[in-house]
């Protein structure tokens, strides 16, 4: 079974893990647990109470082969959490790397974007936000997740791309990824207004 590590921050973004939390355990048989760089109790962005137990730690022992980085306001602040250590330790245990909105900036901040094709919300958010980001030559506009080397980065509004890639990574098959990406688009096919 796949294990995919979501890791959460105060001020998380609701939309952002909810297909991968919500579909890949009871449907897909994808092993997903929660993390956060301090464990303990905060709100998501839209004020949901949780309690995450685990810590980073809790989740390089738990060798994922999946770690999600989820967005939230927080990755913006002068307090974002540092976490280049846990993914630049991650990746070196074969893990891929992914991150959403806000969730990219931790990746750039860990140098795991300065040589992959990625995007983000823009390439201004990237550039204002991370410190030491250097792969600007690298940045792709795009309104999907963009996918390349066990990198795969999204903009905010791409939930749905962003899980495909999530669970192609975790090994669900074409068929299957295929199927979840119809069934999630049908809604926009329907021509109702």
């Amino acid at each position: 079974m796949a294990r995919v590590s979501l890791v959460l921050t105060p001020g998380f973004a609701d939309w952002e893990y909810a297909f991968i939390a919500g579909t890949g355990s009871p449907f897909y048989g994808i092993d997903v647990r929660f993390f956060a760089p301090a464990a303990g109790q905060f709100h998501s962005q839209g004020g949901l109470p949780v309690t995450v137990d685990s810590n980073l730690q809790h989740c390089l022992d738990w060798q994922s082969d999946v770690v999600v980085i989820i967005g939230g306001t927080v990755w913006e602040g002068a307090h974002a959490p540092d976490i280049s250590d846990f993914l630049q330790a991650s990746r070196s245990r074969g893990a891929t790397i992914a991150g959403i909105c806000g969730g990219t900036l931790a990746l750039a901040r860990a140098g795991l974007l300065d040589t992959v094709p990625h995007t983000s919300n823009t390439p201004e958010f990237l550039q204002d936000n991370a410190q030491g980001y250097a792969g600007h030559s690298f940045y792709r506009s795009s309104p999907l997740a963009v996918v390349a080397d066990r990198i795969i980065t999204a903009p905010g509004p791409a939930p749905v791309s962003f899980t495909c890639a999530v669970f192609e990574a975790a090994g669900l098959p074409s068929e299957t990824l295929a199927q979840f990406r119809s069934m999630l688009a049908a809604e926009h096919g329907t021509g109702a207004e």
